[in-house]
């Protein structure tokens, strides 16, 4: 880092601050407005925060491992608009219409209080198990790799820096709330972005061109099945990505992460009305296409670097681990400057997916939780109680990183395992409950307890096993939840939870038609549809038909 880095750090710093304090000004005492920004926010806010809080760590450092690694076969869960296209199509009218502040509450209006409480504590843990820990550990490494530094005052640099990122993203978002993740993520999605198009460029002149990269991909074998880093679509006996559980395994978690999950969910939850909503989310439909370029193909152009023997400044390129690869590329491509650029956006992306992580964390206890046993709770003292659970949950996923280090070698493959695990039980209660209205209270209810603890126990047979010699183990259990494949068990797990929540549904009352007016396909009323239909034009229709032939076109390009 030379001195022209630290100016541009240092703008970008001022720039920030004078968001955060606008915000601060406006004083959000009420804890509607302070989780989701007063529900007055534009489609450019909303399209972006969804983009800023999607792309955190795991994108920086796990995509571009994941590129590194295994080349495109994670882009399945990178070219995913469509499934954006389908929360501000099907899944915005719905959540509007409910007026909810939560997921678990919008589950309780469909179902029951306890199917509520059930997917806030699913979402807790989510949050511990995946995100905070994967984004804090994630932001240490990137900094120790940039700033070259391994120890400071005889501390391991990697804690020094994941500490000091979560102080600093902790005092932004206990002071602003939700309008300052909003806004700030504003500031932060051009930043990363154009700080990420010029390492692909520089990336690509240093390999020899697009062509090279392919040429050095397409010649390393991931299978013994014929297939190469550069396949998308693999043979369906390939022990990590075989195309039919990628397929499935990916629709079913991005359906889940996009469509119900309350990280991003919040996002569109802010929309000021049903057409700033739905356009927010084609926005971050758009910008959701770009991942695989900025991220996954400069993890494949650092290994064609590497295989290659590039030389930069002098000095041979030498991929240290497949998660250092974007990163490396930093401090080595890039002049001063553009470097101090870049690392801005590295920095704003990790502060930018904390901070919506804090304040969903945040949102979820204290709404779902201790709004419920004390509501003549003030509305300051519970923003206070919120902020309170955010540091909680912060040092629960700080505790969790080293045992996340030592059962994934890959960080964005261990996410997507995590995830994989989570997502089928809350993704079939979600599913039937919007589209058949036979789906009964206890259906759903036992289809989330069911995903919850045959996805518990699939993630503690995983640290098990992990940790102790296999060579000697085998039978049903061990063959069920340890060496199934993780995308197959997948599948397999989302069509169990559906089977429990149809026929726990048959066996029990069907819920009164009232109750569920609004929330399930076919009982919205004739004003409803009005509303619903006057909130878009040909111009959203057009630029919907646009990602899909651009995400067609992907899937043909890298068959």
């Amino acid at each position: 880092m030379q001195q022209l880095d630290w100016i541009v750090i240092g703008i970008f710093a001022v720039a920030l601050v004078g968001i955060v304090l606008w915000v601060v000004k406006k004083k959000a005492n009420d804890s509607k407005d302070y989780f989701l920004g007063g529900r007055d926010v534009t489609w450019l806010a909303i399209g972006a925060s969804i983009f800023a809080s999607n792309i955190g760590s795991e994108h920086l450092i796990g995509l571009a491992g994941a590129g590194a690694s295994s080349g495109m076969a994670m882009a399945h869960w990178e070219i995913q608009g469509w499934i954006i296209l389908l929360l501000g199509w099907v899944f915005v009218p719905f959540y509007s219409r409910s007026m909810v502040l939560t997921m678990p509450e919008f589950l309780e209006r469909r179902y029951n209080k306890e199917s509520r409480t059930i997917l806030s504590v699913i979402s807790l843990v989510s949050y511990v198990l995946t995100k905070v820990a994967v984004t804090v550990y994630a932001g240490g490494l990137v900094f120790q790799q940039v700033f070259g530094i391994d120890q400071l005052w005889g501390i391991d640099f990697f804690w020094i820096s994941a500490i000091g990122l979560v102080l600093i993203t902790a005092l932004y978002t206990v002071l602003g709330g939700m309008k300052s993740v909003l806004y700030t993520s504003v500031l932060q999605t051009p930043i990363l972005l154009i700080g990420s198009l010029v390492i692909v460029v520089l990336g690509l002149r240093a390999v020899g061109g697009w062509e090279e990269v392919l040429a050095i991909c397409g010649a390393t074998p991931v299978n013994e099945y014929g297939d190469t880093m550069v396949n998308l679509i693999r043979n369906n006996n390939d022990p990590d990505f075989p195309w039919l559980g990628a397929l499935l395994g990916s629709a079913i978690i991005g359906f889940w992460y996009w469509c119900t999950d309350q990280y991003i969910v919040q996002r569109v939850l802010s929309g000021r009305n049903q057409k700033e909503s739905r356009r927010g989310a084609i926005f971050g439909a758009y910008l959701k296409l770009l991942p695989v370029f900025l991220f996954l193909i400069p993890g494949m152009i650092a290994y064609a670097m590497s295989q290659k023997g590039v030389t930069i400044n002098g000095q041979l390129f030498v991929l240290n681990t497949a998660d250092t690869a974007f990163p490396q590329l930093v401090a080595t491509l890039l002049p001063a400057g553009i470097k101090g650029m870049v690392v801005c956006g590295i920095l704003a992306a990790l502060m930018s997916s904390l901070a919506s992580l804090f304040n969903s964390s945040a949102m979820l206890f204290t709404i779902d939780f201790y709004k419920r046993f004390k509501p003549e709770t003030p509305e300051k003292k519970l923003v206070r109680i919120g902020q309170i659970a955010t540091v909680v949950i912060v040092v629960l996923g700080i505790l969790w990183i080293p045992v996340m280090r030592s059962i994934g070698d890959v960080l964005y493959s261990y996410l997507q395992d995590v995830q994989s695990v989570l997502a089928p039980g809350i993704a079939a209660a979600f599913l039937m409950g919007i589209i058949w209205k036979r789906t009964s209270a206890k259906g759903g209810m036992w289809g989330l307890i069911t995903g919850f603890v045959i996805g518990l126990t699939r993630l503690g047979a995983k640290v098990f096993y992990t940790s102790v010699d296999t060579a000697n183990q085998s039978g049903l259990f061990y063959s069920v939840f340890y060496e199934t494949n993780w995308l197959f068990f997948c599948g397999w797990m989302f069509l169990f939870c559906i089977l429990v929540i149809v026929l726990v549904s048959l066996f029990t009352r069907a819920p009164q038609p009232a109750l569920i007016q609004g929330l399930v396909f076919g009982t919205a009323t004739d004003k409803e549809k009005a509303e619903t239909r006057a909130s878009w034009n040909t111009w959203d229709i057009i630029n919907t038909l646009i990602i899909l032939g651009i995400t067609a076109a992907f899937y043909w390009y890298f068959w």
